[in-house]
């Protein structure tokens, strides 16, 4: 954009240095340092890290954070100005990200000279997918068997302590890591973002993840769960070298457009700030509980459990202005939380759908309306399963009892499918009776004459809805797995 003021020419000679200052103070982020070059109190000033503020909870304007986490990846220019940054990556590449100590002095001096620990996920950013999270990764695992969404790059890191990833969190990695020291985590995600979109005719534009580190600080019993700092930002994956022609497609379309268009959208930075978020609510639970570090085998295995159960929460009357706030956060109305500062859940709660709208606009404001009432979706597929081993004791005690004329009693549960295929079955049935997918090899229905005939996302389509089956199984001959038959 062309200046129209003209400076003088002892006003140039400034302007020029000032320039070169301001290159010069970016151009050392990153570099080995000495413990205390680690302050970013003065570079959060300059132009560059704007991009971050309209992000930020409404008490945090003037809040100095205590550390700043920046992937090394240039964000997309064609993102308006008061939308998230958005930053390409390619499958598998290494990305550094740094790990800044921003505490000003005498601040958290219980961390000092001690360890701190954080957890990074790749999660989805999409609300659709969070509700089937899950159903989602474990599809992925079940096409991928072997792979990790989430690595380390070990050898490229530096400053990392005990790096751990649990082989049944496949999108999750810890280290501990000590804040005075220069710190550099290279992460890889080896999923794409069109292995998560409906398949249609080609084509498809990929849905976009999370990038989320939450730190935390010892306790009194030597465990890291008092939680100092989350912060997030959104990326999307491309198979190898697609983000940088991404990246390059973005830029020319940004070019072509008209001067007063291309002030609608944000500047292209070299870097990714990450924006200070909630933390991610299972972090407690995995904080809790041992994880094998790298390529050590363990028959300790956490469950899976991706999805985030706060989203699900509904927003209470009795909520306070403060949880209102936190409630807003979660499920993703950031933007418009300094409208609601004082707002408790009753106050939230009593407003109608037409205010909701004219306060935030049709979108927003549609997805804030159906959020407070906490709409509940139908599933499209609902069906009753029982156990055979039950019907055959039932049978049998009525047997013994000399009862055969009065009705048997047997229990049923209900099994509810969005996705419907073959994996999100395996999957509920799985957790209807306790065990791992990966114990169920295949499932079959029993057809005419007694054939078994391969459950496909087919034939689960064509299911008539409550229809009710009883489970047999049946041991697999190659492994300790099981087949399923529905009966």
């Amino acid at each position: 954009m062309a200046w129209a003021l003209k400076l003088p020419l002892a006003d140039e000679v400034i302007e020029s240095g000032l320039v070169q200052d301001f290159d010069a103070s970016l151009s050392g982020i990153g570099q080995e340092l000495g413990a205390g070059a680690y302050s970013m109190s003065d570079v959060l000033a300059l132009p560059i890290f704007k991009q971050e503020e309209s992000n930020l909870p409404p008490d945090n304007d003037n809040k100095i954070l205590p550390f700043q986490y920046v992937l090394c990846a240039a964000t997309s220019p064609a993102v308006k100005l008061h939308d998230e940054t958005l930053t390409y990556l390619n499958q598998g590449q290494s990305y550094e990200i740094r790990m800044l100590d921003n505490r000003k002095m005498g601040e958290l001096p219980e961390i000092t000279g001690k360890m701190v620990k954080s957890i990074i996920r790749v999660v989805f950013h999409d609300r659709r997918l969070q509700y089937t999270e899950h159903q989602q990764l474990e599809g992925w695992r079940w096409n991928r068997p072997g792979d990790r969404i989430l690595d380390l790059d070990i050898p490229m890191s530096v400053g990392i302590v005990d790096p751990r990833a649990n082989p049944t969190q496949l999108n999750t990695v810890e280290f501990l890591w000590d804040p005075s020291k220069r710190t550099s985590v290279f992460i890889q995600v080896h999923c794409i973002s069109t292995e998560f979109t409906m398949r249609k005719h080609g084509g498809e534009k990929g849905v976009p993840f999370r990038v989320q580190i939450d730190t935390f600080k010892e306790n009194e019993a030597g465990e890291y769960t008092e939680h100092l700092h989350s912060a997030s930002c959104q990326i999307k994956v491309f198979k190898p070298k697609g983000a940088d022609r991404k990246q390059k497609t973005d830029r020319e379309k940004m070019e072509k457009r008209a001067p007063q268009e291309k002030e609608k959208y944000q500047p292209s930075y070299e870097t990714t700030i990450l924006t200070e978020c909630s933390p991610w609510p299972e972090a407690t639970y995995v904080n809790n509980s041992p994880s094998p570090g790298f390529g050590t085998p363990s028959a300790h295995c956490l469950p899976l459990s991706f999805l985030s159960t706060l989203n699900k929460q509904n927003l209470l009357p009795t909520a306070t202005p403060q949880e209102a706030q936190q409630w807003l956060h979660r499920n993703r109305f950031s933007p418009f939380c300094r409208l609601f500062t004082n707002f408790s859940g009753a106050d939230l709660l009593k407003l109608t759908r037409e205010d909701v709208i004219q306060i935030c606009g049709p979108a927003d404001g549609i997805r804030l309306f159906n959020a407070l009432k906490g709409r509940v979706v139908r599933p499209r597929l609902t069906v009753y399963v029982c156990q055979e081993s039950q019907q055959g004791r039932e049978q049998q005690q009525k047997h013994e009892n000399g009862d055969g004329t009065g009705s048997t009693f047997f229990v049923y549960h209900a099994i509810y499918l969005e996705e419907l295929t073959a994996v999100e079955l395996t999957e509920k049935i799985a957790q209807l009776f306790n065990i791992s997918p990966r114990q169920i090899n295949q499932i079959f229905k029993q057809g005419p004459t007694g054939i078994h005939v391969l459950v496909s996302d087919e034939m689960i389509q064509n299911f008539q809805d409550e229809m009710c089956f009883v489970l047999d199984t049946m041991k697999a001959e190659t492994n300790d797995g099981y087949h399923i038959i529905l009966k």
